[in-house]
């Protein structure tokens, strides 16, 4: 009879702890890295300390939001608690949202990893529920493409424009999935300045950016994808709420914006009329063929250059190879580039410099330099030729050379065209010399060495008192002051010009401080996050009241924007801003 309780009692609390369940699911378990997933955590039965997972190479949009579900069916009763939350990838590859925690009835209940799969960017984004994130109307990233349907080796570009609306402002960008270019030789162009620009976009006012230029070469024919740059942008959007003086607040939101891929279809070369000699250079060039002097003595040396100019593939392409006379000695050149590159491709000159002996005197003929390349405008192959350059070499007085039969010469000739005629390249032995001993006494232990020893050891007490008397640290001190005045002049220039513009003005002071900011801490824009900064200065050891007061200024900035403003408050602004560089300035 005990036994028997006692299992109806083991099976009682079996069935209720096989009651609980604490499961997680997502929307998704592929998805591409401008998309977001929605991540449900749910329990049947009312626990406590809930514990969600670090969410670790995901970003948190939102959540948790939670819900609770009870019924009451035909005398049974269910239960269940949702916490829901919506994430963003950080990165691509095979990632994992981690275990949640929770506790029901003093026991702990954990989740099974969810194991998803992070692609490139796709070009119709999915918000986590099936929906599409609508950024039609605030964000939009586009990739301008100059030629769709290039040949092969010729230059097109890609200009990546970020558009933005009148009513939305950017706070700074990262790029979250660089775009890949392949069967393209590629050459980011770098921008000094980016510079906001008015446009329209779907017939709509907009501002926008250039955020890179890139110049591609296709290597390959046939259809060429070109994917997608990702980028993860802090967007302040106006809301309905007002400060106390009725100004309108702005939210910052997180918005992931992709340039769709672009498709490129390479022609091949045209194979009629190409002729055998073809270099592979494709675009527009000349040819110039050079030498430093025409006439010389036997056995001196010139200079024989070949000089392509003008704009193609000029770093992609093959030189022409010039054929020199027998008797000319000539060595592998020196090949140099001079090339630049823009949107519209490379351009400049790439040179191959000869040099050129002459061993025998007469008269030598270098032969014309023929070179080939396409013409992608004329749609044709184009050969340009060089004028043929005439030397005279004339016996060296200097070189003794030795008598040999005409007609022997003649024959070698005919047997061995790199013949070499029969020179004495030396000069007289001299008797005499004046050389020296490359071997020297070793500084170490030496008596100049005892004496630099002994001298620097006697300047110690000197340099110390002028230490103490304040000589070094007051020219330190004011060179230190000159340079803080340079750099506050420097950054607040253009802030301090527009005083009594309170938009201007702000704007201006704003990127006066994030200037100082990236140029003292190394950083880059898409780093000037405030939570970001505060944790570099404090690293750096900036004073608190200092760095609270940078947090401040650049948040006061950001809010005063929209803002009517009197100019004796801003020129306080300007003035305190001077202030907090100079003095973070000293402590970095």
């Amino acid at each position: 009879m005990k036994n028997i309780i006692l299992f109806l009692n083991l099976l009682v609390c079996s069935s209720v702890f096989a009651q609980v369940s604490f499961v997680a699911k997502s929307s998704r378990d592929k998805m591409g890295i401008n998309e977001r997933v929605k991540i449900k955590f749910t329990v049947n039965h009312d626990g406590d300390n809930f514990r969600a997972p670090s969410f670790i190479n995901f970003r948190k949009i939102a959540g948790p939001n939670q819900s609770v579900q009870s019924t009451w069916v035909n005398g049974k009763s269910s239960f269940s608690k949702t916490y829901t939350y919506f994430l963003q990838p950080t990165k691509k590859g095979k990632l994992e949202v981690g275990q949640a925690e929770i506790e029901v009835d003093g026991q702990v209940y954990k989740t099974s990893p969810i194991p998803i799969e992070v692609t490139s960017a796709v070009d119709n984004p999915g918000d986590g529920t099936g929906n599409q994130i609508d950024l039609s109307d605030a964000i939009h990233l586009v990739a301008e493409v100059s030629n769709y349907k290039p040949y092969l080796n010729e230059g097109i570009s890609v200009v990546y424009k970020l558009y933005v609306s009148p009513t939305t402002n950017v706070r700074n960008w990262q790029s979250l999935d660089e775009p890949k270019y392949n069967g393209f030789w590629s050459q980011n162009i770098d921008l000094k300045r980016q510079e906001v620009k008015e446009g329209t976009y779907g017939g709509n006012p907009y501002r926008y950016v250039e955020l890179r230029r890139t110049v591609l070469y296709p290597q390959k024919t046939g259809k060429l994808v070109i994917e997608p740059l990702s980028l993860d942008i802090s967007v302040e959007v106006p809301s309905n709420k007002r400060d106390f003086f009725g100004r309108r607040l702005y939210d910052i939101a997180q918005k992931t914006v992709s340039a769709k891929s672009k498709t490129v279809d390479v022609k091949s070369l045209p194979q009629e009329g190409k002729p055998i000699d073809f270099s592979g250079a494709v675009g527009e060039f000349e040819l110039n063929v050079k030498t430093n002097k025409t006439e010389l003595l036997a056995t001196e040396s010139l200079n024989y250059d070949v000089i392509i100019s003008g704009k193609g593939n000029l770093s992609l392409m093959n030189m022409p190879k010039p054929k020199f006379p027998s008797a000319i000695e000539s060595y592998d050149p020196e090949h140099t580039e001079n090339v630049k590159t823009s949107v519209s491709g490379m351009y400049g000159e790439v040179k191959d410099k000869y040099t050129l002996v002459p061993n025998t005197p007469g008269q030598f003929k270098i032969n014309p330099l023929s070179f080939t390349y396409f013409d992608p405008r004329a749609e044709a192959y184009k050969t340009i030729n060089s004028k043929a350059i005439s030397l005279d070499v004339k016996a060296n007085p200097n070189v003794a050379t030795t008598s040999t039969n005409s007609t022997d010469t003649v024959q070698m000739n005919e047997q061995n065209k790199n013949y070499v005629s029969d020179i004495t390249q030396l000069n007289f032995i001299r008797p005499e010399t004046n050389l020296k001993s490359i071997e020297s006494t070793p500084f170490f232990k030496s008596t100049l060495f005892w004496i630099l020893v002994g001298v620097f050891t006697l300047m110690i007490p000197f340099l110390l008192v002028f230490r103490k008397s304040g000589l070094f640290q007051t020219d330190s001190k004011n060179k230190t002051n000159k340079h803080l005045d340079r750099l506050a002049k420097k950054y607040l220039s253009e802030a301090k010009s527009s005083i009594g513009q309170p938009e201007i003005f702000y704007t201006n002071l704003e990127l006066a401080l994030h200037k100082f900011l990236k140029a003292k801490l190394g950083i880059k824009t898409h780093e000037l996050a405030k939570e970001n900064l505060k944790i570099r200065l404090q690293d750096k050891s900036v004073d608190k009241a200092d760095l609270e007061a940078m947090m401040s200024m650049i948040e006061k900035c950001e809010l005063a924007r929209y803002a009517s403003a009197e100019s004796h408050s801003m020129e306080e602004d300007y003035k305190k801003s001077s202030v907090l560089i100079s003095k973070i300035d000293k402590q970095i």
